[in-house]
């Protein structure tokens, strides 16, 4: 693999494309002034609020939030990776994607092993679909005809069988130069610690491949044919497979429907195949987990309605609330949640066959809204003729709408709840305001946090120049320009005489190279200034490495590597923070903060060296011997009640 994208051929790119042009491909735009108008893709809506500037290269929805410039746009509506997009955007305009020098060798030997572990399933989705047809088949073919599955729904969902021996799939692709390994690791195999035998994970099963969005094998499941446990067995987490992303069957459901607007959520992998079998083509399921934000993520920007489909017993019922409790967030204005429960003893599968396809999909259009649900839920156990149960109602509700976002929803809920419990809404308001959660405290870098709440116990200030950003958020460049003050942590004065939370010393260091990304060939080629032990220090050092491989100037650019990813809104919420120190002293701060944390990390109590320590051992190979030594030392010392301060 060549090395990073160069950013002189991303504003190349960039510069050869017009993005109205991009976005009329996909949206229908209409001239409005200067600019271009449309109903955004990302929401639903009635009136147009998703604007695309030629002048600026930029879009905007108004209504909710998504911006950025014809990448990220590709990114955002076709659902490609960062690369894939350049890839696309150059294809279009008829240029081939430059790289060069500089390249990360750790992110290419990952690239690499993950197109070798997507080759190696595949390899092994053949070997299954091959055994089904074989004469070792024939069991497996016979439950998929009880099961009423034509060859065509067989084809489509890539439906193989895992034979009743020991090790049929580990011969197969030791032929094919494979390593036990490499099978082990991919979750093919299963390695036995006390015996040192490898065996093949899934026998005598049909086996479901589950697909990534762009149909590559990435997974499996394995229903078993006879007695054995569990009935449904699941690849484990691999370099290419995490449980709380993938969906079964949402390949499929794409390659049926290019226009989904409605996606059904179900339990098993048989649920989503029978009703395909009935015509029934966009129902996906979980992966023997429970719904997660990333998997609502991932459906909102394929459709606007989500339906989750439950049993009607109490296990299907506090799935139900789970799921609530995790949509809620989700739900901007023009999302929609239903909530379908079925007859107690039966699921998807069975009930598909009794009923047929059109009195299934009529429960699904019946299926029950976010709203009544919500409100069912609150209600539940509660006498709402007595003034204690309409109390207890009405907190449970507004508990829950905590965790909605502001906008017309909200308010409806705010309305209904009113009608239903005589409270003015004006009182709700109230509540929110004294039941708002409290703010995040910002976190210190790793051996900060004794010394500093020692300065703040004692009231003394460290005699050392701060880094004006400390107070970045708030006092003006001028009031501290020219003197000496110890850095502090909290609350910082801010415009106005309010106070602002201030970020931790990596994540100001993030927030300047962000504005500024020439800075990162300034830093010292070491990071260890750059603490590992808390989620801003790595994702600093994260940063730096990519700057300097890429020689990024945009950006734009770094957001969109870090797309999609926890790190990416991090890296979002920072670059939308004012930088409120002058450009032409941009460099002497970062050597401030740099120097600052590097005295900070001369001061590591045992405790703390002890995390650092921890943190920076889980990269294979990241310690050297003396730092195994002194890991092993500071366990002696804090395990005997030593160096705890």
């Amino acid at each position: 693999m060549a090395g990073q994208i160069s950013q002189r051929f991303i504003d190349d790119l960039l510069a050869r494309t017009d993005i109205v042009d991009v976005v009329s491909e996909r949206v229908q735009l209409k001239k409005s002034g200067r600019n271009h108008s449309g109903l955004c893709p990302f929401h639903q809506e009635n009136s147009p609020s998703f604007t695309v500037s030629h002048d600026k290269q930029f879009y905007h929805c108004f209504g909710c939030g998504a911006h950025g410039n014809a990448l990220r746009f590709l990114m955002e509506f076709d659902n490609l990776r960062f690369p894939e997009a350049v890839e696309q955007l150059a294809g279009r305009a008829g240029m081939q994607v430059e790289r060069e020098g500089g390249e990360d060798p750790g992110a290419a030997k990952r690239q690499q092993k993950r197109e070798e572990g997507v080759n190696l399933l595949e390899l092994a989705s053949r070997f299954f679909r091959e055994r089904l047809a074989l004469g070792q088949g024939k069991t497996a073919r016979a439950y998929l005809e009880r099961r009423g599955l034509s060859q065509e729904v067989i084809r489509d969902f890539g439906i193989g069988y895992a034979e009743d021996e020991w090790e049929a799939l580990k011969r197969y692709l030791g032929a094919q130069g494979i390593s036990e390994a490499v099978q082990v690791e991919y979750g093919l195999l299963v390695h036995r610690e006390e015996t040192g035998r490898t065996y093949d994970r899934f026998r005598d099963r049909v086996m479901f491949p589950i697909r990534d969005w762009k149909g590559r094998t990435i997974a499996f499941g394995g229903r078993v044919l006879g007695d054995a446990k569990p009935k449904y067995l699941n690849s484990p987490e691999t370099p290419v497979f995490h449980k709380g992303r993938e969906l079964y069957g949402l390949f499929e459901a794409r390659q049926a429907n290019r226009q989904l607007s409605r996606v059904l959520v179900v339990e098993g992998y048989m649920d989503v195949v029978a009703l395909a079998q009935f015509g029934i083509r966009n129902a996906c399921a979980t992966l023997g987990t429970a719904l997660t934000a990333d998997h609502l993520q991932r459906l909102f920007r394929l459709v606007d309605e989500v339906v989750f489909c439950f049993d009607g017993d109490n296990a299907g019922r506090q799935a139900a609330r789970r799921s609530l409790t995790t949509a809620l967030p989700s739900m901007i204005d023009g999302r929609q949640v239903r909530f379908l429960f079925l007859p107690e003893g039966e699921d998807p599968d069975t009930l598909v066959r009794q009923e047929g396809r059109e009195a299934f999909e009529n429960r699904v259009t019946c299926a029950s809204p976010l709203s009544e649900f919500l409100f069912e839920q609150a209600a539940e156990g509660h006498d709402l003729k007595q003034v204690e149960g309409r109390e207890r109602f009405v907190t449970a509700v507004l508990e829950a709408l905590k965790r909605l976002p502001e906008g017309v929803l909200k308010s409806l809920l705010l309305k209904e709840l009113s009608s239903r419990s005589g409270i003015e809404t004006s009182q709700f308001s109230d509540w929110f305001a004294t039941h708002a959660p409290p703010a995040p405290r910002p976190t210190a870098p790793a051996g900060d946090d004794g010394f500093e709440a020692m300065m703040a116990i004692s009231g003394e200030a460290e005699s050392e120049p701060a880094p004006m950003a400390e107070y970045g958020d708030g006092a003006g460049y001028g009031e501290i320009r020219g003197g000496t003050h110890a850095p502090r942590r909290g609350l910082t004065a801010a415009r106005g005489g309010t106070a602002t939370l201030s970020l931790s010393w990596p994540a100001r260091i993030v927030q300047l190279l962000l504005h500024e990304p020439g800075l990162a060939e300034t830093l010292p080629e070491s990071l260890d200034w750059c603490p590992e032990a808390q989620p801003d220090g790595r994702l600093c050092r994260e940063v730096v490495k990519l700057l300097r491989a890429g020689r990024y100037r945009s950006p734009q650019v770094l957001l969109a590597h870090f797309h999609g990813t926890p790190e990416g809104e991090r890296l979002d919420q920072l670059a939308r923070r004012e930088m409120a120190i002058p450009r032409e002293v941009r460099a002497s701060e970062l050597a401030n903060w740099v120097r600052h944390l590097e005295r900070q990390s001369e001061r590591l109590t045992p405790a703390q060296e002890y995390q650092q320590l921890l943190a920076k051992s889980r990269q294979p190979g990241a310690l050297s011997a003396e730092e195994k030594q002194r890991l092993r030392e500071l366990i002696g010392m804090l395990a005997t009640g030593g160096g705890s301060a």
